[in-house]
């Protein structure tokens, strides 16, 4: 079924547009600001969504991921005959506010305000503004008295943000991320919605694909000895082994980021962390050394393929280095997402961007991921789409009032032309 995207029908654009409250928006955008989530710890913010979805008069229920983590799925049921759409968001922020480096930086704590037309606070670009926007646009819906034939799902999901379990250390709900959440929510029903948009922060442009990535570990050996026996052991301490592969490491880098290309843009890989013996006993010499790379993958390659060229660089390191003792581990494993540049829901949020910001947006593609990951996977064409302020300030996240007013009218227009409005 094709939905109706022409800007010319009876689509009520002024009236849907005219019932977005913005300060109804700005107090949920608070609200949720104001509610600490960060990874593992969502069940607060999940209860202030499902209370307002109730509001609405949604069909709300809680997806139980984990004890004291839900997935929150509020659904404003069509009158049958039209698709499904899913406006998705994560309720997870990228970080607790807590950080040493961020403890004095008042946007990056969990407690709204508002500045020069702007929302600050925790979360708000990445993505609370987002799940506001959504809840907005139900509202307006509602109010404009648009009856629709396919249903519209707001889902607030834990877990998105990229971070993973890793070896005994690091275990435990604050790093069950990578699409946690998504992947419950489509396996668990969610795999019958038709279509999504997820409001992660694009400065309005239509990102039409985006990279998955894998992450790597490549560890090297050495003896364990006391630093009175070091010395003479000092050429296999396993830190300076690691030293002497680092340029292999960045030469194969160098040659997988131009393989990579994607969207006319070049891949990235990045040597995202070093670990080697234990600060607490610095009197003995490392066992092992670990450096960890974040391979971003495009979705015209296979994640398999990218882990082989790994494998292909571990092979070459073991040969160069045969005392070192290289291997490797693949500890997380995302695909990339695309989504065509003519399919029906990206013309929508075209002709929607259009009716409000006077143009069509821009597309995109990016480096980052999205659970799109999963989503497309689970057959439901995603689109990203989503107010930004770019590279958080030096004082954290903020985002323009204005800005989410208008991607809540796109997010309302975008529902009435996917779910189409009963004549």
């Amino acid at each position: 079924m094709t939905p109706n995207v022409d800007p010319s029908g009876d689509l009520q654009v002024g009236t849907i547009s005219s019932c977005i409250d913005e300060r109804r928006l700005v107090e949920t955008a608070r609200a949720l600001v104001d509610t600490a989530s960060p990874t593992g710890s969502e069940d607060a913010v999940a209860h202030v969504v499902k209370a307002r979805c109730e509001a609405l008069g949604l069909t709300t229920v809680l997806q139980e991921v984990e004890p004291g983590r839900s997935n929150v799925l509020g659904t404003l049921p069509g009158s049958g005959g039209g698709q499904t759409l899913m406006f998705n968001g994560h309720m997870d922020t990228s970080y607790s506010g807590a950080e040493p480096h961020l403890r004095d930086r008042p946007g990056f704590q969990p407690a709204a305000y508002e500045r020069d037309g702007r929302i600050w606070g925790l979360g708000i670009a990445n993505m609370k503004g987002a799940i506001a926007c959504y809840l907005e646009a139900v509202a307006a819906l509602r109010d404009a008295g648009v009856h629709l034939k396919g249903s519209v799902v707001v889902a607030a999901v834990v877990g998105e943000i990229e971070k993973t379990q890793w070896g005994t250390e690091y275990t435990g709900a604050q790093y069950r991320g990578y699409s946690a959440g998504s992947h419950y929510l489509a396996s668990h029903g969610g795999g019958a919605i038709d279509l999504c948009v997820l409001g992660e922060p694009t400065e309005n442009r239509v990102v039409t694909g985006h990279y998955g990535t894998v992450w790597v570990r490549i560890s090297c050996t050495g003896p364990f000895v006391h630093t009175a026996f070091s010395r003479t052991l000092r050429k296999d301490n396993s830190i300076l082994r690691m030293a002497g592969a680092l340029p292999t490491i960045e030469r194969w880098i160098d040659a997988f980021e131009e393989e990579s290309a994607y969207g006319g843009k070049p891949g990235v890989v990045n040597l995202g962390a070093v670990r080697g013996g234990d600060p607490w006993r610095a009197s003995r010499t490392p066992q092992r050394t670990d450096v960890f790379l974040d391979v971003r993958v495009p979705p015209t390659m296979t994640l398999q393929h990218a882990s082989h060229r790994v494998g292909a660089l571990v092979a070459e390191l073991r040969a160069a280095f045969p005392e070192a003792g290289f291997d490797h581990e693949v500890f997380v494993t995302s695909p990339g997402a695309e989504i065509d540049a003519d399919h029906d829901l990206v013309r929508a949020l075209e002709v929607s961007h259009a009716d409000v910001f006077g143009g069509r947006p821009e597309h995109d593609t990016v480096r980052w991921s999205s659970d799109a990951s999963i989503l497309t996977r689970y057959g439901i064409a995603t689109v990203n789409y989503g107010a930004s302020s770019g590279l958080p300030h030096p004082d954290g996240e903020n985002l323009s009032i204005e800005d989410l007013v208008s991607t809540a009218k796109v997010y309302a227009l975008t529902a009435a032309r996917i779910c189409e409005v009963e004549r």
